[in-house]
């Protein structure tokens, strides 16, 4: 393809990363760079049928499997890594959700965090039908006959960098770094800010989602294996505190913690952070046009921590293109590959 470097990986199992940080990067890549990546699903390809429950296949922590990571040259602490998905795509022609002992928003989670009494809801999968023809996967009850297609809206629940001072961090928890953050709003068409915290930055992805309610409430979404397609690129000299997504209509800014409230103040603060380092408007007046037209979905109240989104529509925002223009250009770039591989 002119002027584009493409580079396709595909991990075998033995080459899953299962942590941010703390991993031997598998490629290294120059800024611009086209990645034709494939992701297994997060359950490490081993839920195929509604026999395979999580807590008989699965020996945890190997669970929510990483393709990467991808060293960035010339990436350095204090630079932003700009990630734009050109198109996310199931790569089979099933996927799978479940329910799991002690997880989910809605059960009690173990000693370590919301600890109750009551004994583990019933562990369940439900198989659905990939059909990429019309766009759809087919949701079908356990108990019962209902049955109904719901259209898919393809997204990876995980995307970050290696996290900063060292750092390990398992693919399921999310953080400043990325990870496992579980919004919708990562879908083809997105460019994501990542802050580099290390030399390389490290960037890695799986946890691919044929589609997600806002919240996760059960902590499992239709879970499904991608190929995925998505250009890397650099902001040199520019940080970026927590990930950050824009997309044609909005900027969004994203905090992850618990209790789930200051998850929401971190995503409220970096979007009035944001405002006022790239639009130029100053703290209180950020803080007061958000309050008046900002939105709050949340991506996820499931995970170790939970994630708030707080977005806002550019048409109320100053003119100004963030981050350079970095979406708009990675748009282009994107373009122009979709053409080339027509």
């Amino acid at each position: 393809m002119p002027d584009m470097e493409v580079v396709t990986y595909r991990p075998k199992p033995q080459e899953y990363a299962w942590t941010f940080g703390g991993v031997r990067p598998v490629r290294t890549i120059r800024p611009g760079t086209v990645l034709q990546v494939w992701t297994e699903d997060a359950f490490g390809g081993r839920v195929r049928g509604p026999d395979d429950l999580v807590s008989r296949v699965i020996e945890f922590p190997f669970v929510n499997p990483l393709t990467g990571p991808f060293y960035v040259e010339g990436a350095a602490p204090g630079d932003t890594l700009a990630v734009h998905f050109v198109s996310i795509t199931p790569s089979r022609d099933y996927a799978a959700s479940s329910t799991i002992p002690f997880f989910g928003a809605l059960t009690g989670t173990g000693p370590g965090h919301t600890a109750t009494l009551q004994d583990p809801l019933d562990e369940r999968i439900w198989m659905y039908e990939v059909d990429k023809a019309n766009w759809t996967v087919t949701y079908q009850a356990s108990r019962g006959d209902y049955r109904v297609a719901l259209p898919m809206d393809p997204m990876h629940g995980t995307v970050g960098v290696a996290p900063a001072a060292f750092e390990a961090r398992s693919s399921l928890v999310p953080d400043a770094h990325g990870g496992n953050m579980d919004t919708p709003e990562m879908r083809a068409g997105v460019t994501c800010y990542l802050g580099v915290n290390v030399e390389g930055a490290l960037l890695s992805l799986g946890d691919g989602h044929c589609r997600q309610g806002e919240g996760e409430s059960c902590g499992v979404a239709v879970e499904a294996a991608m190929d995925t397609v998505l250009i890397v690129d650099l902001v040199k000299g520019v940080g970026t505190p927590w990930p950050r997504l824009e997309n044609d209509d909005y900027i969004m800014s994203t905090g992850s913690a618990r209790p789930l409230e200051d998850a929401f103040r971190i995503s409220q603060v970096d979007l009035v952070g944001w405002l006022t380092e790239q639009y130029g408007l100053e703290a209180l007046d950020a803080y007061q046009l958000i309050t008046q037209v900002g939105e709050a979905p949340v991506a996820n109240v499931c995970d170790p921590n939970y994630t708030f989104v707080s977005k806002v529509r550019k048409r109320y925002l100053p003119q100004v293109a963030a981050y350079g223009g970095t979406h708009a250009r990675l748009r282009e770039l994107a373009a122009a590959y979709r053409a080339a591989a027509s």
